[in-house]
Parts: C-alpha cells; sequence; structure tokens
C-alpha cells in the first residue's frame, strides 16, 4: 500500500460536501483510474459542518450513478486547516468558497494551491473567477445534478494535464507501483 505523502493529494472543496465536492472527487478519482495516474490520490470536504456524517445528496448519487460511478462510501466531512500542509492541489467548486480557503490559508504556499475546479477549463480559464463557479445544484432539481456533472466533467482533461506535469516535474514517488490504482479518499 502506498502512503498518502507519497501521493499527489487533490482535495475539491464545496460548503457542506455532500453535492458538488464529492462528486468532484470521485468523477477525478474515476477520470485518473483510466487514464493510469495511480500516484494521484482525491479526496472532498466542505467549508461548514452543516453535513458532517451525512451521504452524498440522492440526486448527486443518481447524477453519478448515471455515469458509472458510485457514490455510496461518501459521507461528508469539513475541512481541517492543517490540510493545507497535506494537497497539493485545492480546488474550489465556487467563488465562495475560494474566497474562504484564501482568507483560512496560513501562508503563501497554501495560498498557491488554491484553485477554482473550472479554472482547468478551457472555456472559462482567464475568466473572471465569478464566471468559474459552479452554482448549488442542492437547490434545484435533476437538471442542476446534471449541468453540475457537464461543468466538472469540461475541466477533467485540463486536471489531468496539470497532475501529470507536476508528476513529471516531481519524478516518481517514493514507494509508488505503477500497478496501484488511483483512489478517493472520500
Amino acid at each position: 500500500m502506498t502512503s498518502l505523502s507519497s501521493q499527489y493529494r487533490i482535495i475539491a472543496v464545496c460548503t457542506g460536501n455532500i453535492c458538488r465536492s464529492p462528486m468532484a472527487a470521485l468523477m477525478l478519482a474515476e477520470v485518473f483510474a483510466a487514464e493510469g495516474l495511480a500516484a494521484a490520490a482525491v479526496d472532498s470536504a466542505g467549508t461548514t459542518a452543516y453535513e458532517v456524517g451525512r451521504p452524498i445528496d440522492p440526486r448527486a448519487a443518481r447524477a453519478l450513478l448515471a455515469h458509472g460511478i458510485s457514490s455510496n462510501r461518501h459521507l461528508a466531512r469539513e475541512w481541517r486547516s492543517e490540510w493545507f500542509q497535506s494537497y497539493q492541489l485545492i480546488l474550489a467548486l465556487d467563488v465562495d468558497h475560494y474566497g474562504w480557503l484564501r482568507q483560512a490559508a496560513p501562508d503563501q504556499a497554501s495560498l498557491s494551491k488554491i484553485r477554482m475546479l473550472r479554472s482547468f477549463d478551457p472555456a472559462v480559464a482567464g475568466k473572471d473567477l465569478l464566471d468559474q463557479g459552479i452554482e448549488d445544484p442542492w437547490y434545484g432539481g435533476h437538471t442542476d445534478f446534471e449541468t453540475t456533472w457537464n461543468l466538472i466533467h469540461a475541466a477533467l482533461p485540463g486536471i489531468v494535464e496539470h497532475v501529470r506535469a507536476q508528476l513529471a516535474h516531481q519524478g516518481p514517488l517514493q514507494g509508488q507501483r505503477p500497478e496501484q490504482r488511483v483512489r478517493s479518499i472520500s
């Protein structure tokens, strides 16, 4: 088993950790596995404790399952400040999460890890942060969760490219075996 310190660790962050961030984490884990990026580990958290210990929203689970991704092991949890040191890439799902994370960041190194998830989507990369957010589908219906899927999905190739470049730059990770599969910690 690979230690967590030998992996390139990514965390997706939203408000309650029951819709957007677990969708992003599970979708990323799926694409990393398909792309053979075994050295990437994906997780998710919320900026609040509102939903801690609860499963993923059933509508988010249904959207994921429609694309062949199971979410039955996810339980919501709240962001912890020590995670600024533990993760190499911190993905905010909306501008509020981005601002919250930047305010909470203890140092410049932590600030440099925070990105809007959709900043990896070529259609909105370089645009205003307000244009890069993903609205909370919790207030809507099933089509809002499918929209969330589509917006996250559009950013996946850019994130894969970024992770590949980061892994190439840092070289082989200690203790990593090529046959190990990526996993979501969520």
